[in-house]
């Protein structure tokens, strides 16, 4: 049986609503999006920008368009979606991602 466990990773204090901070997931280093203050919703993606090499991610645009957010990459502007990975221009390109929630006032991911 396959068992979910949730780690601390920061404060919530760490984040600052519409945008992204760059974290360590184990030994991998992410980006933890909160794009909306109004919503309890989190995303946590590879901050390695698959096009560039560049770990970058953390620092891109965030968009939303029709309810669904993205980030676009800083230096050549592909989108990734929050919720998944997918790169919207090339949807056979995928970021690795971890589920990750607050509880209370601090950040929790997923580690399986």
């Amino acid at each position: 049986m396959n068992s979910m466990t949730w780690k601390d990773l920061c404060s919530r204090d760490d984040l600052v609503p519409g945008s992204g901070v760059a974290v360590k997931i184990g030994n991998e280093a992410a980006a933890l999006y909160w794009p909306d203050a109004a919503r309890e919703q989190l995303y946590a993606l590879s901050h390695r920008d698959p096009f560039s090499q560049a770990e970058v991610l953390a620092w891109g645009l965030l968009c939303e368009h029709e309810g669904e957010w993205s980030v676009a990459a800083p230096l050549y502007k592909q989108h990734f979606r929050l919720c998944d990975g997918v790169c919207l221009e090339q949807p056979d390109v995928v970021l690795s991602g971890w589920p990750v929630r607050f509880n209370g006032d601090r950040v929790e991911v997923c580690i399986e």
